[in-house]
């Protein structure tokens, strides 16, 4: 569970309308349960406490005016890089700050630290950006308006609007390219995308939950987090981390009772990296009205480790079909753009 921690008294709990960049900060103590058999942190476990942190601070933020109560729903989480490997025993420290607010929705922006209690050396693991949109209690079908906050600086709300308007052109864009599902193929050659290809099938339960009945943005990404690592697994058989994930889009509500497929195939592979493609389906099935549908996607990124924690090549998938021949492509673009940007940063400025 985490732990929040303002240094306030109880009162402070109760924010003004419009208080300029609203801030939360947490802590969590990495447990052996939250780890990979290396005794890395799963990338999934720490998406869930940048998701707990994000979905705090943008419900108490909506709820800050007198007005139609609501909860905050994950509707996006940008391009996500895991900058440093978090072990067992070492604590999780999440701050997250609201940065933006339009009529209908909230930038939550959250940094991750990590903490040796034995020797107090801190360092940077994780930067996300979340985007939330307020529901109604009585009708949670109904998205409410956002309390304004105050800007520091006039560039502040101008660069903000601007990276919601990207964001909103890129969620209605992929909402509309991931209409195709994953296929099981027998006695698949290694190397392969049928060979590692990989589902999880999950009956969403009361404790996967909000109180309003519809899943954690948390506990999906979890999930899919955990299905992403099976299909890097099985692939190169060595230990695998979470290296960054594209941006996930959430495209509709899971609702309790649904029966959820996550399905995770492998897309591109350079020399010491894999890009695997992760699909969320959710089969309401004891709603006759509704037809299975697609709630969530991204692409996860691994690297392979050594067991001192050196980077491993990476075995060069093999696509057949020209289905999966076009998805190479089209990851090989978004590495080589990635790579370029990283290139672009790491340069000396004038």
């Amino acid at each position: 569970m985490l732990v929040l921690r303002r240094g306030l008294s109880l009162t402070a709990f109760r924010r003004p309308v419009r208080e300029a960049c609203p801030r939360e900060k947490a802590k969590q103590i990495m447990r052996p349960d939250d780890a990979n058999v290396a005794g890395n942190v799963h990338g999934g476990t720490i998406l869930k406490m940048i998701e707990e942190a994000g979905v705090i601070i943008s419900t108490r933020h909506c709820n800050s005016q007198n007005g139609e109560r609501c909860v905050a729903v994950l509707a996006r989480v940008e391009r996500t890089d895991f900058l440093s490997p978090m072990c067992i025993g070492e604590v999780a420290h999440v701050s997250a700050e609201i940065t933006y607010t339009s009529k209908h929705s909230v930038e939550v922006q959250v940094n991750v630290m990590s903490e040796n209690i034995l020797t107090g050396t801190k360092k940077l693991t994780n930067k996300a950006t979340l985007w939330y949109v307020p529901l109604s209690l009585k009708n949670v079908d109904k998205v409410l308006e956002v309390p304004p906050v105050v800007y520091s600086r006039q560039e502040q709300e101008e660069e903000g609007r601007r990276r919601y308007e990207a964001q909103k052109l890129e969620r209605m864009q992929t909402k509309w390219r991931n209409g195709d599902i994953t296929q099981p193929i027998l006695n698949p050659e290694p190397n392969t995308v049928s060979y590692s290809q990989s589902s999880l099938i999950h009956l969403v339960g009361p404790s996967d939950c909000t109180l309003h009945g519809f899943v954690h943005g948390g506990v999906t990404m979890k999930l899919m987090d955990e299905v992403a690592g099976i299909v890097a697994a099985r692939h190169c058989k060595t230990n695998i981390v979470t290296a960054s994930v594209d941006a996930i889009n959430f495209h509709d509500k899971i609702r309790k009772g649904c029966v959820i497929t996550i399905s995770g195939r492998m897309t591109f592979t350079s020399n010491k990296s894999m890009e695997i493609e992760v699909l969320v389906d959710a089969d309401p099935v004891v709603d006759n009205s509704q037809e299975r549908y697609r709630a969530a996607s991204a692409f996860f990124t691994y690297v392979s480790l050594s067991q001192d924690g050196r980077s491993l090549p990476v075995p060069q998938l093999v696509p057949e079909t020209e289905d999966e021949k076009k998805r190479f492509e089209e990851g090989k673009g978004r590495y080589l753009q990635m790579k370029a940007k990283r290139q672009g940063q790491a340069e000396p400025q004038p």
